[in-house]
């Protein structure tokens, strides 16, 4: 029986005229609907309309839900900030793509409703976790990119997969995604799109001086590492950058701590890929 949700946080990563009227939209529904609403303070421009404060994190830890208001950017963000610390996300999509925050605009009254009454679909990730030389470790939901930080120069790394050697090699660097990023930076590589029930990591090299090199799918509980032989730069999620030194070692596996993503009844992976990767598109003729 799904939980029962009163208590919802609205968020967003940024604040426009555009933010601003749909989390006031939001607002009034799970007020109409008699729910404690809290706000990130990104929307502190509310709080005379509302006549509700900014929320401490520590209020939107103790929320039902997180309503990200957003791309699938802003969700990358607060999955990693309180995603992994148990609190669900719904997204409403204000992006471009939106595999992650599949809500648009126009739907946003008949789904919060939804929702709320308990009408939704429970998706669980697993996000990566990257461990480092200085004892810092940091997650990513959708992928860790190893790559030179140098434009135009190799970079030559070691992988090793649960301490076994698998090769040496030079290029730009390496994906290494999760099935949820599967249809982000990996999918620009030639990366194969994964479904989010399949658990797995998929390693992708960036332009390898190889002929043969080729992507790799693993099962998701594989330790990776690596071992770079010049400078490199790791990011996660596109969004958190670190620094390797040459000869440092980055350890790379399946986070203990998952996040849960909500999606309205309808919500379909397949439709997604189809309506935004145009699978369904025909050959365009004079």
């Amino acid at each position: 029986m799904p939980k029962k949700i009163n208590t919802i946080s609205l968020c967003t990563s940024k604040n426009n005229s555009q933010i601003t009227e749909i989390a006031l939209q939001a607002f009034e529904i799970l007020k109409n609907l008699n729910k404690t609403v809290y706000f990130h303070k990104n929307l502190s421009s509310l709080q005379k309309i509302t006549k509700c404060k900014v929320s401490k994190d520590s209020e939107i830890l103790k929320s039902d839900l997180i309503v990200v208001i957003g791309g699938d950017g802003s969700i990358l963000g607060f999955a990693r900030e309180y995603g992994s610390r148990g609190v669900p996300l719904l997204g409403i999509n204000l992006g471009n793509l939106g595999f992650l925050a599949d809500i648009a605009p126009k739907n946003i009254a008949n789904s919060i409703i939804d929702v709320v009454k308990g009408k939704y679909i429970k998706d669980e990730r697993f996000f990566l976790e990257a461990g480092f030389e200085d004892s810092n470790i940091e997650i990513a939901l959708n992928e860790v990119v190893i790559n030179s930080v140098l434009k135009a120069k190799l970079l030559e790394y070691e992988l090793y997969i649960d301490n076994l050697f698998v090769y040496r090699q030079k290029g730009d660097g390496l994906i290494i995604s999760t099935p949820t990023g599967s249809t982000a930076y990996s999918l620009s590589g030639g990366g194969p799109i994964i479904h989010p029930n399949l658990k797995a990591i998929t390693l992708l090299p960036m332009f390898p001086h190889s002929l043969t090199a080729s992507p790799l799918v693993i099962d998701h509980k594989s330790k990776i590492k690596l071992i770079v032989q010049n400078k490199a730069s790791v990011s996660l999620d596109g969004q958190n950058t670190f620094s390797l030194k040459k000869g440092e070692t980055i350890n790379i596996k399946k986070s203990s701590k998952p996040t849960i993503l909500i999606h309205p009844m309808d919500h379909s992976f397949f439709s997604a890929c189809r309506n935004k990767l145009g699978w369904s598109r025909g050959i365009v003729r004079d």
